[in-house]
């Protein structure tokens, strides 16, 4: 009589990020935004729109939802707009 063997996945280690296609996109986008913001930021010498330009191009690598990656950079780009020092 065969024995059944049973198949076992490898389960994945806590704190492994899942990336998919919708999730490396919008981060290259808000970083690339948050580039924009931040040259503008460094030469116009204005420090809101320099440390959001830092939070865009740094967040993505944080954040791994992609709802919540879309919330928080569409968040970090208005802050600029309200906020003017």
């Amino acid at each position: 009589m065969p024995t059944i063997r049973r198949r076992i996945s490898p389960s994945r280690p806590t704190g492994v990020r899942v990336l998919n296609a919708s999730t490396l996109l919008w981060g290259v986008l808000f970083g690339s935004i948050g580039l924009g913001f931040f040259i503008y930021g460094k030469k116009q010498r204005a420090i809101v729109p320099l440390i959001c330009g830092l939070a865009l191009m740094a967040f993505p690598y944080f954040v791994s939802g992609t709802v919540l990656l879309v919330l928080v950079g569409a968040m970090l780009m208005a802050i600029p707009y309200f906020i003017r020092l």
